[in-house]
């Protein structure tokens, strides 16, 4: 029940997301515990978003984004009540964000699932990196 609550999420967010970035919005994409479907009821939901082009600052991000969490609320209220307490933790680059790196890929080349990738650019990233990092490929 738990997986299907936050699959339900993810698919609302990742709506509200294509519709509030529209063309902007490059890779959508989930990392960490619900990537891996290890997810509690207080697990929050780490989020990726690469768009072409974002605000400069991540509070300027942060107040854009909010118009997608503002369209959520009432879901999230509606899962507080059924005792699932999450919050949305997203991260955002811009493509040349991204081929500047992070240390924050690192986790992602193991965790990530891309919910939304235009023209593969952050598959083809991940998996670049994995390459350069164990040597072998993989496939997402």
């Amino acid at each position: 029940m738990l997986k299907e609550k936050f699959d339900q999420l993810l698919a609302e967010t990742l709506q509200a997301a294509r519709e509030y970035y529209g063309e902007r919005l490059v890779t959508f994409a989930v990392f960490g515990s619900v990537a891996r479907n290890a997810q509690r009821f207080d697990s929050d939901v780490d989020l990726l978003l690469i768009c072409d082009p974002l605000p400069a600052g991540r509070m300027r991000r942060m107040e854009e984004f909010q118009l997608v969490e503002t369209r959520l609320e009432p879901m999230l209220l509606a899962f507080e009540k059924q005792g699932i307490s999450t919050r949305l933790s997203p991260v955002f680059k811009t493509p040349e964000e991204v081929h500047r790196g992070s240390p924050l890929f690192l986790d992602l080349v193991e965790d990530a699932r891309l919910l939304f990738g235009r023209d593969d650019f952050f598959k083809g990233y991940l998996t670049t990196s994995r390459t350069s990092l164990t040597g072998t490929s993989f496939t997402l």
